[in-house]
């Protein structure tokens, strides 16, 4: 919704006879030209991984527990069945709650995303800055994802710009 309105403002302005400059840069392609950004993502994959095969285990041992329970459950007492079915439920219950701990909204991965991934997206942001207030830019649109921008004149990509600013070629 922001990018429509911010498109739609550049129009109105265009239009209005206000003499605007305009760029844009793809953050994806900048992303993937910073070594920095691959070792980091690299290291929140095996993160990920190492943590899946974790919620695995647990998973793999409720299931395992329900499996013995359905062979024994006509060999035990009403009393001792609800144990073992409350036994699974907690079981099943510290599984979603560890891959909450690490998968979650705030889990470890988005910590590990804030502590890997941001500052080399704040350098971009900083970068960009720059490059807007050297050039006279008013907008500067990123368009990796989603982008709304139709077409875009290669004249006008700022992308490789940042990655100098930043250092690399």
């Amino acid at each position: 919704m922001k990018k429509i309105v911010l498109i739609f403002t550049a129009i109105v302005f265009s239009i209005s006879g206000f003499s605007q400059k305009f760029a844009y840069i793809d953050s994806q392609y900048i992303l993937k030209n910073i070594p920095a950004y691959d070792a980091a993502k690299q290291q929140l994959d095996q993160y990920s991984a190492q943590w899946q095969k974790e919620i695995e285990k647990v998973y793999g041992e409720v299931d395992k527990m329900y499996k013995d329970y359905q062979a024994e459950k006509v060999l035990l007492t009403e009393d001792m069945k609800k144990k073992r079915q409350q036994a699974i439920v907690d079981k099943e219950k510290e599984a979603k709650d560890l891959q909450k701990h690490y998968f979650g909204v705030e889990g470890e991965l988005y910590k590990k995303r804030q502590e890997l991934i941001k500052p080399l997206q704040d350098d971009i942001f900083n970068a960009v800055k720059d490059i807007a207030a050297e050039g006279n830019y008013d907008m500067i649109f990123d368009v990796s994802d989603k982008t709304i921008l139709l077409y875009t004149n290669p004249k006008y990509d700022r992308s490789d710009d940042v990655l100098k600013k930043l250092g690399y070629k």
